[in-house]
């Protein structure tokens, strides 16, 4: 018997994100993909029928979590306290579920324009600071906080010297929680 169907989406995921980064969106095919794997072409468009249907699940899913997120903030009080932790989750979301999607936004932005997916993130995005920092607020705290959500993107891909994940986490996460004004001993 094959492996459940969730699991080989998951592993099409995986190796296409792989190539996209070693060779990039435009220049990898899907026939790439399937030797990486070790399926057929056919395998593969029984999942996904073209590179695009890859990327668009990534984003998809990373989406849902998103806007799980986004859902929860709306729902808390708007207090320092849920800034914090709203800045906390998007960075574990970053950090665990989706940083190659996000490195994957980052260097193939061309292609992010052309997709749904791309609008869709900056929609999200968009939210989030929005929880961050009350519309009505100077533009100098609205800015902070959409400097806190993009610091936490660009330290993922920012600095190519031996940085580990996360040590670029705990660091983007001191400076997310300092551009919402929370003072650096304050954080824990």
């Amino acid at each position: 018997m094959g492996e459940p169907r969730g699991d080989t989406r998951a592993r099409i995921q995986a190796v296409a994100l792989e190539l996209f980064a070693e060779h990039g969106y435009e220049k990898t095919s899907l026939r790439e993909i399937a030797e990486r794997l070790n399926v057929t072409k056919a395998a593969l468009y029984y999942h996904f029928k073209t590179k695009e249907d890859i990327i668009v699940s990534l984003f998809d899913d990373a989406l849902a979590r998103l806007d799980d997120l986004i859902a929860w903030g709306r729902e808390q009080p708007p207090t320092v306290e849920t800034r914090q932790e709203l800045i906390r989750r998007y960075a574990d979301h970053l950090y665990t579920a989706a940083p190659g999607i996000m490195r994957f936004a980052h260097e193939n932005q061309g292609t992010m324009r052309e997709l749904a997916v791309g609008e869709k993130l900056k929609c999200r995005v968009r939210a989030l600071i929005g929880l961050l920092a009350d519309p009505k607020s100077p533009l100098t705290e609205r800015l902070k906080s959409a400097m806190s959500i993009f610091g936490l993107n660009i330290a993922l891909f920012a600095f190519d010297d031996d940085i580990t994940d996360e040590e670029r986490r705990t660091a983007a996460l001191a400076v997310a929680m300092e551009m919402i004004g929370v003072p650096r001993d304050a954080e824990n």
